[in-house]
């Protein structure tokens, strides 16, 4: 279980937001909805132990993510809104590398069926500079196919993806969650996605 109590953040002078909580169980899908400068992206920081909110705790499983350490990211995966992928790395490389860093290690051959299966078969060893930002974003997200995390955390993995694409990400989330698993994200898209529960977070 994920919860948030009574979180806040304030960036400079600014508060983005205050007096948030939930509670995402197995299963659970939380959208994180708002204008831009919001704060979604802060929250989504803030869930992963990028950040430190200004007021306010993340729980999880009954105990704050400050005292899990590295017990709490072994459980779970973060995608932010860039790619994140080397330039002059190859798809595959950064997909390996990536997942390495996340602590799951994969093989060439893992590596190639995730790339096959996000559509960027023929293109595994093509450097990441030449590749559109569709195309990146794959590859970014090919990780959700080879990590074996509880929680995902999603800030618009939707982004620069076509209908197909999209298609495939949506089913892929909604495995993840029949499983068991639980998913925040953000998206400016609409998103069709079967989940246990559904959470709308709306931030101001």
């Amino acid at each position: 279980m994920l919860q948030g109590t009574n979180l806040a953040c304030v960036r400079g002078d600014r508060k983005l937001f205050e007096s948030i909580s939930f509670t995402l169980e197995a299963g659970g899908l939380m959208l994180v909805n708002g204008p831009n400068g919001s704060g979604k992206t802060s929250l989504l920081r803030i869930l992963c132990g990028l950040s430190s909110p200004a007021m306010g705790k993340i729980i999880w499983n009954g105990i704050a993510i400050g005292s899990l350490g590295s017990e709490y990211y072994l459980d779970l995966t973060y995608i932010g809104h860039l790619s994140g992928t080397k330039d002059d790395l190859t798809a595959l490389e950064n997909l390996r590398i990536s997942s390495a860093l996340c602590g799951t290690k994969i093989t060439d051959m893992q590596a190639r069926d995730a790339l096959e299966n996000m559509g960027m078969g023929g293109r595994e060893f093509l450097p990441a500079k030449i590749l559109s930002q569709g195309q990146r974003r794959r590859v970014a997200l090919a990780r959700l196919l080879v990590c074996r995390t509880k929680l995902w955390v999603l800030d618009e993995p939707l982004a620069a993806l076509d209908v197909s694409a999209v298609k495939l990400i949506q089913k892929l989330l909604e495995q993840h969650l029949k499983l068991g698993g639980m998913i925040v994200m953000t998206t400016h898209q609409k998103i069709d996605v079967t989940a246990a529960s559904t959470v709308q977070l709306q931030l101001a």
